[in-house]
């Protein structure tokens, strides 16, 4: 039993799951209520949708959708994963396909239910559709855009900054009062910020992934860019984003000077800034699967940083 438990907990990847929690949690305590103030009075503008129940489920509705994706991925990646990661394979090992496949509509099931629950009462539809969707994308993610060119990695991209603007959709109001327009226009302004980190760092990821993963990924008639392009053409789009997002740190860190909040671009520079230009410097000399590995972590680790920035947002 402790061997399913944990094989369990491997297959639905339970580290990243903790990561889309600690996500929301920090843009909602730390970017989405501070930017209400606090203060809630008796006004409908300065009373957020999301009341903590809410984005609980919420957030619970991500994090099952998420694991069961993981779950269909494993399911469908069988002989892929016995070429590229034979020793951490969970499949027919230890749980069968068929719980496998069981486990993801199980999942994914809740995570609608409650996704259905939080719209109706926030009186907001597109977050039940959309979560939908996302259970919908990662079904064909699986199946198909995985194995195609791009098109998987911008999917795992888009859904990997949905985590952050998911809680901006929620407390988006089509109204003529000021106060409320721009309360959400200051939450609109952060979960770009932080939206478009995740969904830039994710596709370097997916890109350093997918060179890591040729060898099982061409032996089963995967088009992936490193397969369809070469490996350096995969290297050269891969270092194009990190510049991009370099760049971007950089003009953020200007308008925040501004500001004088200090500790924001010292830990910016210091956690994000310092360690995506190691990546740009290790990414043309990698070689080795373990070498990609080690840089797929280090985005991981960057990936955290860039979130728990959050904290010192509300510092300031």
């Amino acid at each position: 039993m402790p061997q399913l438990i944990g094989a369990f907990f491997r297959l639905i990847r339970w580290p990243n799951l903790v990561f889309i929690f600690l996500t929301q949690l920090l843009f909602y305590y730390f970017i989405l209520l501070p930017c209400y103030g606090w203060r809630y009075v008796e006004v409908p503008a300065m009373i957020p949708k999301l009341t903590p129940l809410l984005f609980y489920l919420l957030s619970a509705s991500s994090v099952l959708i998420a694991a069961a994706g993981y779950a269909i991925n494993d399911y469908f990646d069988l002989n892929i994963d016995r070429v590229n990661k034979p020793k951490r394979m969970v499949v027919e090992k230890v749980i069968k396909r068929r719980w496998t496949i069981l486990w993801h509509w199980l999942l994914s099931g809740i995570g609608v239910v409650l996704s259905l629950y939080v719209s109706w009462r926030i009186r907001n539809p597109i977050i039940a559709v959309a979560n939908l969707g996302c259970v919908v994308l990662l079904y064909f993610y699986s199946t198909t855009f995985k194995r195609k060119l791009l098109i998987g990695n911008v999917i795992i991209s888009l859904l990997t900054a949905w985590v952050i603007l998911v809680l901006f959709v929620c407390e988006a109001r089509i109204t003529t009062d000021p106060i409320a327009r721009e309360i959400s226009a200051r939450i609109f302004k952060f979960a770009i910020v932080y939206g478009s980190f995740a969904f830039i760092i994710s596709l370097v990821r997916e890109v350093v992934k997918d060179i890591e993963d040729r060898d099982g990924d061409e032996k089963y008639g995967c088009r992936t860019m490193p397969i369809v392009w070469g490996v350096n053409v995969a290297k050269v789009f891969a270092g194009t984003w990190l510049v991009v997002l370099i760049g971007a740190l950089i003009i953020f860190q200007f308008y925040v000077l501004q500001k004088a909040w200090w500790q924001l671009i010292l830990y910016s520079i210091l956690l994000i800034d310092l360690p995506c230009l190691w990546l740009l410097r290790k990414l043309y000399r990698a070689q080795t699967r373990e070498q990609y590995h080690l840089m797929s972590n280090v985005i991981k680790g960057v990936m955290l940083t860039g979130i728990c920035s959050m904290l010192l947002v509300l510092s300031n």
